[in-house]
């Protein structure tokens, strides 16, 4: 199996979630900004909830995905007050072709004083074991 691993994040939390991905993967995590030039049976795409929806470079970022690259997208991330992305990255992900793994992981996000110190040890040990189970 052959993964990749982008995350777009506005305060950090779910750069720290990439980067736990990708050591359990031994790739790296890259920012959205990095396109998915080579071939990847997976790719775990990180983001989260900005004033209700996902924001839009991470639109701009599936809709530059290549579907003869990239065989399926497994989503993840953390958000302070909304949960699951699922939805709206699956819907942006229909449009160019690509699967969507039905399997998810979320926790919360610090944002301002709200959840402080998400996401934490427990978060990322939890994220760790749930990437496990595509090795």
């Amino acid at each position: 199996m052959t993964y990749a691993v982008r995350y777009y994040t506005k305060t950090g939390n779910t750069k720290k979630l990439a980067e736990a991905v990708a050591a359990e993967l031994g790739v790296e995590a890259l920012p959205i900004t990095e396109p998915v030039s080579e071939k990847v049976d997976i790719l775990f795409l990180g983001n989260s909830y900005y004033a209700f929806t996902i924001d839009p470079e991470v639109r701009s970022f599936i809709a530059s995905l290549d579907k003869e690259k990239v065989g399926k997208i497994v989503n993840f991330g953390s958000a302070a007050m909304l949960n699951s992305t699922y939805k709206k990255v699956k819907a942006e992900a229909d449009k160019v072709g690509i699967p969507m793994d039905e399997n998810e992981f979320h926790c919360k996000g610090e944002f301002k004083n709200v959840h402080k110190g998400r996401p934490n040890e427990a978060d990322i040990e939890a994220i760790k074991e749930f990437t496990r189970k595509y090795k």
